[in-house]
């Protein structure tokens, strides 16, 4: 277990936490951003599926805002980066795929930070979060692997399809689970 008071190590939890919450919220505005371009350019399924996943997203942050209020913190409300707008359906899922994947790495790095801190509450956030993320890895690197493949026919194939996701969404991860 980290040295320091008991003090010390709750604010060492409470920054990680703090952290994700930003990258949640950049999560949150980068794939929004992309679920309108996507409808926009007529790609309703994957328009859908990036939205859900933006809710996925929203749930993530205000579980660490609560978390972090247990624990006499103040949760940030800026996001970790900017959005990165303007993208081609090709560049928008490895894209989305890298930072999924990047985020479970640095998640596991913050899991360990609560561990060495001994709260184990945000550790099982965290650890319930991560299996999240790596959902929604599997699904953008699933859908970069059809375009890379298939091109222009796996396109076409999405081309025109809805993209309602229908009334109070849970979310990707809550849909695919019923």
């Amino acid at each position: 277990m980290s040295q320091g008071s008991r003090e010390e190590r709750k604010n060492r939890v409470i920054e990680a936490l703090n952290r994700a919450r930003a990258m949640e919220l950049h999560a949150i505005y980068q794939y929004m951003n992309q679920h309108y371009s996507l409808d926009d350019m007529d790609f309703g399924e994957f328009a859908a599926n990036i939205k859900l996943i933006a809710i996925d997203e929203m749930r993530h942050a205000e579980m660490f805002a609560e978390r972090i209020k247990e624990l006499g913190g103040e949760p940030v409300t800026e996001p970790a980066d900017r959005v990165t707008k303007g993208q081609e359906v090709k560049e928008v899922f490895p894209f989305d795929a890298k930072l999924e994947d990047d985020t479970v790495d640095v998640y596991n790095q913050f899991l360990k930070t609560c561990a060495d801190n001994g709260d184990s509450i945000s550790m099982k956030l965290f650890e319930t979060i991560i299996e999240e993320e790596q959902e929604h890895f599997n699904y953008f690197d699933n859908v970069n692997n059809h375009i890379t493949s298939l091109g222009a026919s796996y396109l076409a194939k999405v081309a025109g399809t809805p993209s309602e996701t229908g009334p109070a969404s849970k979310g990707f991860v809550t849909k695919s689970g019923e």
